[in-house]
C-alpha cells in the first residue's frame, strides 16, 4: 500500500467528556448530546480506526493484518509481531479522571491470562485486563490541563496531612513519618485504601471541612473540594495531598510509567500510548475498582515530574522525548514560508489537523490529500517520502 489515506476514527464516551471540545474539533454540531471524552486513532479491537482506501472505508486492523509490511514497515511489523504498536487520542476532560494506574508488559500478560481463564467477558464490568500489553503514555496539552501524577515526596505528604488535620489518620501518619521511604508509604496508602467505608467517610468529611477554611492557599485544598463536589465522600479525594499536582500549559507534555498512580483532572490534550487499553483504578468512578489488584501493580517510589517541551527543528517537526519503544510524538508546523519533508527511512504514522489546512502530498506519485483541523491520515511505511504545505499544525504519532 503506497498511498495516503483518511482516517475515520470512533469516540469513546465517558461520563467525565466534555459536549463541546471534540464536537468543535470534527465539525459535528455543538454541544454533542453525550458527553465526548476520547477520540481514537488507532488499530486497538475495542474500537479501532477505519481506512478510506479506493473508495470503501476498511477496519484498519484488517488492513495491517493483509498488509503488515507495506503498513507497518518490515522493522515494525517484525518488532511487533505485525501489530501497530501505538494508539493516539484526543483526549477532552470536563471531569476529574478516576485515580488509576495502568501494568507493566508482565503484569499486563499475566492479568490478562488469568482473566481470560476464569472466563470474565471481555466486555463485563469487573474486567481489569482488556488485552495483553502495557501502556506507557505521553500526555501533551492542547488547553491548560491539571493532572496528578505520581506519589510527591514523602517528607511533603506529611507536610500536607498534617495540614488537613484528619485525626482519623493520626497513628497512620505518626507511621509514616517514622518511615519515609516506599515501605512505609505503601503500608500508609494500603491502609487508608483498604479501610471501612464508616472510617473513610470520616476522615474525608474531616479533610474537607479543612479545605473549605483554607481553599485559597493552596491549589491541592482547591482541588480537593472539587473532587469531593464529583464523588463526595470518596478516599481519592486525598490524592491531590498524595500526589504531584502538575498543571501542563499548551505544549508542555509529561510522560507516565507503568505501575505510577495518576489521574488527568481537567483540561483538552493530545494523549499517545501503547496499544492497550488496562486500567486499575483506585476510586473516583462509578466503575469497577479493584483495589487488591491496583496495589499490587503500584510502584510506590516518591516521583519528581519532568515536563517535556519540543525543542525547535529547521525541518518543521518538533519532537518530544520517549522513554518507550512503541510510540514518539511530535508536532509539525507548517506556514507559507516553511514546509515540510518526511525522511526516507520512516515506517507508519498517524497524524492529525489540529489548526489550518495543509496538503500531504506522496512525492513519489504526486498524489495530494487535503487535511482540515479534525481530520487525521494514515501515511503507510510503503509511502517512500511525503511533503506538507499550507497553514496548519498537525499531531503525529510514529515509531521511533
Amino acid at each position: 500500500m503506497k498511498e495516503i489515506c483518511i482516517l475515520k476514527n470512533p469516540i469513546q464516551y465517558y461520563a467525565w467528556g466534555s459536549h463541546t471540545a471534540i464536537s468543535e474539533l470534527l465539525g459535528n454540531p455543538t454541544p454533542s448530546e453525550k458527553p465526548e471524552a476520547e477520540l481514537w486513532m488507532g488499530a486497538h479491537p475495542i474500537a479501532p480506526s477505519e481506512v478510506l482506501v479506493d473508495g470503501k472505508w476498511k477496519p484498519l486492523p484488517e488492513l495491517i493484518d493483509n498488509l503488515p509490511v507495506d503498513i507497518l514497515g518490515k522493522r515494525v511489523a517484525e518488532k511487533f509481531s505485525g501489530k501497530l504498536p501505538f494508539l493516539f487520542k484526543v483526549l477532552a476532560a470536563a471531569k476529574p479522571l478516576s485515580i488509576q494506574a495502568h501494568p507493566s508488559f508482565d503484569q499486563a500478560k499475566e492479568g490478562f491470562a488469568r482473566e481470560n481463564r476464569l472466563g470474565i467477558p471481555m466486555t463485563a464490568p469487573n474486567r481489569n485486563y482488556k488485552d495483553n500489553n502495557h501502556k506507557p503514555e505521553i500526555i501533551c496539552a492542547l488547553t491548560a490541563f491539571w493532572t496528578l501524577n505520581g506519589f510527591r515526596k514523602i517528607d511533603k505528604i506529611v507536610y500536607l496531612l498534617k495540614e488537613i488535620n484528619p485525626s482519623g489518620l493520626l497513628e497512620e501518619i505518626k507511621e509514616l513519618e517514622k518511615n519515609l521511604d516506599s515501605n512505609g508509604l505503601k503500608n500508609f496508602f494500603s491502609t487508608i485504601m483498604t479501610m471501612d467505608e464508616k472510617r473513610k467517610k470520616h476522615i474525608v468529611e474531616e479533610a474537607i471541612g479543612f479545605a473549605e477554611r483554607r481553599f485559597d492557599e493552596n491549589p491541592v485544598f482547591e482541588w480537593m473540594l472539587k473532587l469531593n463536589a464529583e464523588y463526595p465522600g470518596d478516599i481519592g479525594i486525598l490524592s491531590p495531598v498524595l500526589l504531584n499536582l502538575v498543571k501542563l500549559e499548551p505544549g508542555q507534555a509529561m510522560f507516565l510509567h507503568s505501575g505510577q498512580l495518576h489521574t488527568y483532572l481537567e483540561g483538552v490534550g493530545i494523549e499517545l500510548m501503547a496499544n492497550s487499553d488496562n486500567v486499575l483504578r483506585g476510586g473516583l468512578t462509578p466503575k469497577h475498582i479493584d483495589v487488591a489488584e491496583l496495589l499490587r501493580i503500584l510502584h510506590f517510589n516518591e516521583k519528581e515530574i519532568e515536563i517535556l517541551e519540543t525543542k525547535d527543528k529547521t525541518d518543521g517537526e518538533r519532537k518530544y522525548a520517549s522513554n518507550a519503544e512503541e510510540f514518539r510524538l511530535s508536532i509539525i508546523a507548517v506556514n507559507t514560508s516553511t514546509s515540510y519533508i518526511s525522511p526516507e527511512d520512516r515506517s507508519v504514522e498517524i497524524m492529525i489537523c489540529m489548526s489550518g489546512k495543509a496538503t500531504l502530498k506522496n512525492l513519489e506519485n504526486d498524489k495530494v490529500l487535503e487535511l482540515r483541523r479534525g481530520v487525521s491520515a494514515l501515511v503507510p511505511a510503503g509511502v517512500h517520502q511525503y511533503s506538507i504545505e499550507g497553514e496548519a499544525i498537525l499531531y503525529k504519532a510514529s515509531v521511533p
